[in-house]
């Protein structure tokens, strides 16, 4: 049984269109459990339970791209060190530098990081209702970033690491 050619032709174009619907869609990727190394990402990410960090002197998760959004969805970052004791960590929990166009969004905690809870450098970047809390230094630190919101975040008790250092909130 022959089909005409335009039938056929049909079918491919419907085929090949089904092909790239299916190749544009993207899932983020899940974040959950203990982090040991840092967590370097490269696509839209989220997390879909509580992280705990034993990573020693460096971020828990860094962005390692422009254009690419972190979702807190809720959850806790904290990180697994005994208090903001000098020289027992300088890590920090979300680490963006050097990048445009990223977004941490919450709701969501970041807590008890020897370092800074999120440490931003770049342009474009968005922070939203992000409760950053316990940190030995700055909640959020904002260094050379230009043209960027942070926006509904909470700062608690940070700072008590900072030997008199101008840090804190945001």
């Amino acid at each position: 049984m022959n089909q005409p050619l335009s039938h056929r032709m049909t079918l491919v174009v419907l085929a090949f269109s089904a092909l790239l619907l299916c190749a544009g869609r993207t899932q983020a990727t899940e974040i959950s459990g203990t982090i040991s190394t840092t967590l370097t990402i490269f696509d839209d990410s989220e997390l879909v339970g509580d992280v705990t960090c034993m990573v020693a002197g460096a971020p828990c998760i860094a962005f390692g791209t422009s254009d690419i959004k972190l979702r807190l969805n809720g959850f806790t970052i904290t990180e697994n060190t005994p208090g903001c004791t000098p020289g027992t960590s300088s890590q920090d929990g979300i680490d963006i530098v050097g990048l445009h166009d990223v977004a941490i969004l919450g709701p969501g905690l970041v807590q008890k990081f020897g370092g800074f809870g999120i440490f931003v450098q770049g342009a474009r970047i968005k922070v939203e209702g992000v409760t950053a809390s316990d940190n030995c230094f700055s909640g959020i630190i904002l260094v050379r970033t230009t043209d960027s919101d942070i926006e509904r975040n909470v700062s608690v008790r940070n700072s008590i690491g900072s030997e008199g250092a101008p840090c804190g909130g945001t």
